[in-house]
């Protein structure tokens, strides 16, 4: 009776702790990872000369400069529309197209979102937003946003190596 007594306590705590552990474990992993994002992004905005931020492998793709312009605005773009993050003012779109003018808007874009995201708790990941491509949660808006980032990232490795930069060394954490 003692040994099944202690086993129901002792399996009691191991679920709890467990359970306590995991309860925001996205949204704090995210967090982290998010910061990671901007880090590692603003040092391909970084890398790039200035005078090659208007270089597009071919004519149909964007320039250096305009990818990191559009990952800025589809940040703010989620954020205020899916993400219930706070009336801005920022455009990335309209930014200025100099490095230190993109550098700034993206900084600042980054920071948005991340305010956002510090908004936000657990249950409201789990409320549906009505996306174009159809409704969805905000945890997946999330991953959405970064998918984002990390494929136009992943499109700057070939601009800088274009231009005979080594892009920064990856890392995923």
């Amino acid at each position: 009776m003692k040994n099944k007594l202690l086993f129901l306590l002792l399996t009691f705590i191991f679920t709890s702790v467990t359970l306590s552990y995991s309860q925001e474990t996205l949204l704090e992993d995210y967090k982290i990872k998010w910061k990671n994002a901007t880090d590692y992004t603003l040092e391909f905005a970084k890398a790039m000369p200035e005078e090659n931020y208007s270089f597009k492998p071919v004519p149909v793709e964007m320039s250096f400069g305009e990818q990191l312009k559009h990952i800025a605005g589809n940040m703010v773009w989620l954020s205020s529309s899916y993400l219930n993050g706070a009336p801005t003012k920022l455009d990335p779109m309209n930014a200025g197209n100099s490095k230190k003018e993109i550098i700034d808007i993206l900084e600042k874009s980054f920071a948005y979102a991340a305010e956002t995201v510090n908004h936000l708790n657990e249950k409201m990941l789990n409320q549906n937003v009505d996306f174009f491509a159809g409704f969805m949660t905000k945890r997946r808006i999330l991953l959405l946003m970064t998918d984002h980032v990390t494929h136009h990232r992943g499109q700057l490795v070939v601009y800088l190596r274009l231009n005979g930069i080594e892009p920064p060394a990856y890392r995923g954490w």
